[in-house]
């Protein structure tokens, strides 16, 4: 194990990111676990937080087994050698895709609320989940930001596979990560607790996110890091 729990990953990796704050970033937690540790990383610098929603697209039949993914914005990825080699039709893979778009649009409604989504134009932006191990949910993340013409976009986890993370290195403008994974299984067996996070507490953290940088003294104002502060 190399984490205690979402919190504990998610400050490490946000020591490593400091040099960010001075670039007043934009963080963003893909949901569910990657909110909590995108939760820590906002608030050591003083940033906002939103999330980005992506979606697995699994396999007919076999939703476990993961043959891409559709994001925000409507970027998909699918591993057409995957799909190829495991005997499936791109018709029958598109179908399921379908379904999870219309998904990410209900997250989106559950998450944000009545918020706008971010405006990342002309913006550094932190990409943050609690792992990457294949990053097909990552890449399709990725490809969804750049149509919205960010300035910067940083990768940042706490632990990843260093395949995944040399192949995403090419999609983005760095790649940071507290613990890069020679071998991988699931990012899971990295943490102590990697109990689900629940939609609530995706909710809980925005909200708070929210009403920290509206009751700080200006919008480059910091929490402390030490603080111990938690929903």
């Amino acid at each position: 194990m190399r984490f205690r729990d979402r919190k504990d990953g998610g400050c490490q990796l946000a020591a490593l990111l400091k040099g960010y704050r001075d670039e007043s970033p934009l963080v963003l937690g893909l949901p569910r676990g990657g909110v909590p540790v995108a939760y820590e990383v906002a608030r050591t610098l003083g940033a906002p937080l939103d999330v980005w929603v992506v979606r697995k697209v699994g396999a007919p039949g076999q939703p476990e087994l993961g043959l891409g993914a559709v994001a925000e914005g409507g970027a998909l990825f699918l591993d057409r050698g995957m799909i190829r080699s495991l005997g499936y039709s791109e018709t029958e893979v598109m179908q399921v895709a379908e379904r999870e778009a219309e998904e990410v649009s209900v997250r989106i409604a559950r998450f944000r609320g009545p918020h706008p989504a971010p405006d990342l134009e002309g913006r550094t932006v932190l990409l943050v989940d609690d792992g990457v191990a294949t990053g097909g949910t990552m890449r399709a993340a990725i490809r969804a930001l750049r149509e919205r013409r960010p300035r910067k976009i940083v990768l940042a986890v706490p632990v990843g596979a260093v395949e995944s993370l040399d192949s995403l290195s090419a999609e983005v403008d760095d790649v940071v990560c507290a613990h890069p994974a020679e071998f991988m299984m699931a990012v899971g067996e990295f943490y102590e607790d990697f109990r689900q996070t629940s939609d609530e507490e995706v909710q809980r953290l925005l909200a708070r996110a929210r009403e920290e940088r509206q009751g700080a003294s200006g919008p480059d104002a910091v929490m402390d890091a030490g603080d111990n502060w938690w929903v």
